[in-house]
């Protein structure tokens, strides 16, 4: 089987030959490559000619094409650094009340310079994988993230809290949906086999439960169903622990989720093997950048071990992998998934 078509099969229940890897890596791809992220995120030949180069060093199966995750919202006027060796980072968000939300214009990001890079990013690494890579296309963040980095992500918690504020939170929400959207609609174009987005500030860890079921799901459900009617399958992350929203998560109608380490993975398994693709979930950090190569192995058995009744299952980091990851830990994780024996079990679609 090719790369294209593990994970192709990981996502219709089908059995694999091995099991498929496909890493959040940007960071380590661009340094291995040697180039800043100051140049890649201007270039596209750099970004396509980096992330490649780690597919023929590691033989991952698909390439997942990220560039930061302050892209959209720099496009809606949020104020945002550009560092020479870091992604760019949101800075102060776009309105200093919630007030000014009727005030924000629509965006066309088609002409936006970093998201045509990314888009040309993409498309460049269609063209090259000739359809034997598998290649997901990120787009940024989900409206909920979105949201909380045009507004600010303190305030926006405080806005949350004020039941006075819910006809602008979902004016805003509305407006960061139809931007996220326009992402997804642009990137389908590229010939990408996948769409997915991060939901960063919707986890546990910044807002309850309950207040991810009001603000952030019912926009990701929109989002999915736009990638699906892009004929798309979509993936959504959200960082931390997701072990309280998982059931919720699930209801998103996403084709798999990406998970961070921290969340049960036992929990995860359960609720998501007959459901939804399990990517994921090693510690990006604590294990692949700053453990041993035994710790890696490890870890990666362990998870294949629990996940050994499933073919919806695909290899990757929690989150992104930090740039300074050693390469003698991904050939660790490399070679203790390529010696495991991949499930045979059909699943029904």
């Amino acid at each position: 089987m090719t790369g294209y078509e593990r994970i192709d099969a990981a996502f219709s229940g089908r059995p694999v030959d091995r099991v498929p890897i496909m890493l959040h890596n940007f960071m380590p791809a661009a340094r291995e490559a040697g180039v800043s992220m100051a140049v890649y995120r201007r270039d596209p030949n750099a970004i396509a000619e980096a992330l490649w180069r780690s597919v023929e060093t590691y033989g991952f199966d698909g390439i997942l094409v990220d560039m930061d995750t302050a892209t959209l919202a720099e496009a809606v006027g949020a104020t945002v650094a550009h560092p020479e060796n870091e992604p760019a980072v949101v800075t102060a968000g776009r309105l200093r009340t919630l007030a000014q939300v009727d005030e924000l214009e629509p965006v066309d990001l088609a002409a936006h310079p970093r998201v045509r890079v990314w888009l040309e990013a993409v498309r460049l690494l269609v063209e090259r994988s000739g359809g034997k890579t598998f290649i997901r296309g990120n787009c940024d963040q989900c409206p909920f993230a979105l949201a909380a980095l045009v507004r600010g992500a303190q305030d926006w918690m405080m806005d949350l809290a004020d039941e006075d504020q819910a006809e602008r939170i979902d004016r805003l929400l509305a407006y960061c949906t139809g931007v996220v959207v326009q992402f997804l609609r642009l990137m389908a174009r590229t010939g990408c086999h996948m769409l997915s987005n991060g939901d960063s500030a919707a986890g546990p860890a910044m807002i309850s439960p309950a207040m991810y079921r009001r603000f952030a799901l019912p926009w990701e459900r929109k989002v999915t169903a736009e990638a699906h009617r892009l004929d798309l399958p979509y993936v959504l992350h959200i960082c931390g622990d997701t072990s309280l929203i998982l059931p919720d998560m699930l209801t998103s109608g996403a084709d798999g989720l990406e998970l961070d380490y921290k969340t049960d993975v036992r929990l995860a398994h359960d609720l998501m093997k007959d459901r939804a693709v399990f990517v994921g979930n090693l510690d990006p950090s604590g294990v692949l950048a700053r453990g041993t190569p035994q710790l890696v192995a490890r870890k990666v058995a362990e998870l294949l071990e629990l996940f050994a009744d499933t073919p919806r299952f695909v290899l990757n980091a929690g989150c992104a992998i930090p740039a300074d990851a050693p390469a003698e830990n991904l050939r660790a994780m490399m070679q203790t998934a390529r010696k495991f024996a991949p499930p045979t079990l059909e699943v029904s679609r």
